[in-house]
């Protein structure tokens, strides 16, 4: 585990960023401090102002501002375990807020809102919708985030949805804007599903909340892997396990019910809006079936053996791009085997997977590929 210091106007944080031991990648960036700093003033002189953090990514500004018991509210459960770990690095704060996610949405009214702006256009007009109804009369909204990362329609999205203050000068590549709440919600918004049709499984409609991966269309690399999840389902035996694990809007898994439906299919994704959306997209397709429904940074301890894991996995984190995540899946996936089980993957075919499963897997077989995508089967003798 590698730390670095955040130091910022209260003090000084000691922060690790869990699943990597790359010293260049920091459990924070500008837009975290820009944010710190924005939040000295930014209550307005209210007594024990009632604060909410949203989408923090492992813990900076959960830890800088607990001296305001913020409530927090994230989308992705990678902050979960990063808050606990990094609260343990600064055993002198005070870092018992409520942690939410959209799963357990918090209730306002809220005087003061500390948010990173997501990446995503849908998912930025969707959280600004609901903190439209979270946000008291006359209470503050802080969002921030690196320049490159901010959606190319943030400007429009913030001028339909909120009232904008000032936009701060952007310092360190980072860009801080101070709003009043608007009278946008998200009921009134058609955005807040979006889906379309899975062909060959009597043209199911699958939806997905804005902060989910290709909600409005097949992923070219899901699609490349549906038939082979067809075929590995036909001869499992009776009440198998099976897992779709980064289930996204839940059409791998679906997929598997459709061909089988005495199966037990559990589906695990680090988005609770993912997690929302697999049940919504499964509830309505497969009513009788026995499924279960995951919010995790991959596989539970407590979940048990899969006789099947399905996996379209990952490739980036924020704005890190590369294989990290899917390794970690892997190591998880290994362990969570029952004897002769197979994980089924998907994998861009440039990250070279067929050479990282072999750290995990004795058996591995490339069932399908395409100039972009590969499918594998991969397993223990």
């Amino acid at each position: 585990m590698t730390t670095a210091e955040l130091v910022y106007a209260d003090g000084e944080l000691t922060l690790s960023r869990p699943g990597t031991d790359d010293p260049t990648l920091r459990a924070w960036d500008a837009a975290d401090e820009l944010l710190l700093e924005g939040c000295l003033n930014a209550a307005n002189g209210v007594t024990e102002p009632r604060v909410l953090i949203v989408d923090d990514q492992y813990g900076a500004l959960s830890l800088g501002l607990s001296g305001l018991s913020p409530v927090i509210v994230a989308d992705s459960a990678t902050l979960f375990a990063a808050l606990d770990e990094n609260a343990s690095l600064n055993p002198s704060l005070n870092a018992s807020g409520q942690v939410h996610s959209w799963i357990n949405p918090p209730e306002g009214p809220f005087d003061l809102v500390v948010m990173r702006i997501p990446r995503q256009a849908d998912y930025l007009a969707w959280l600004l919708r609901w903190l439209n109804g979270v946000m008291a009369g006359s209470g503050v909204l802080l969002a921030g985030g690196m320049i490159k990362h901010l959606p190319a329609r943030s400007v429009d999205v913030f001028a339909k949805t909120v009232n904008t203050e000032k936009v701060l000068p952007a310092r360190k590549k980072a860009r801080v804007i101070r709003c009043r709440k608007g009278s946008e919600l998200p009921g009134d918004w058609p955005g807040t599903w979006k889906g379309y049709l899975l062909t060959g499984q009597s043209d199911r409609k699958v939806e997905a909340l804005p902060a989910v991966f290709a909600r409005e269309k097949l992923d070219i690399g899901t699609r490349l892997l549906l038939p082979r999840v067809a075929e590995a389902v036909r001869d499992a035996e009776p009440g198998a396990r099976v897992l779709d694990l980064a289930c996204g809007n839940g059409v791998l898994g679906m997929t598997a019910l459709a061909e089988r439906q005495d199966l037990q299919v559990c589906f695990n994704d680090v988005s609770s809006q993912a997690v929302l959306s697999a049940s919504h997209n499964v509830e309505r397709a497969f009513p009788e079936a026995e499924v279960a429904f995951v919010h995790a940074d991959g596989i539970e301890p407590g979940q048990g053996r899969f006789d099947l894991i399905l996996l379209n996995p990952p490739f980036h984190e924020g704005g890190v791009v590369g294989d990290h995540i899917a390794l970690r899946l892997f190591g998880q996936a290994a362990r969570h085997l029952s004897p002769g089980g197979r994980l089924l993957m998907v994998g861009n075919r440039h990250l070279g997977y067929h050479r990282s499963l072999r750290r995990y897997f004795s058996s591995i077989h490339q069932l399908d590929a395409s100039p972009k995508f590969v499918v594998f089967r991969a397993g223990n003798r």
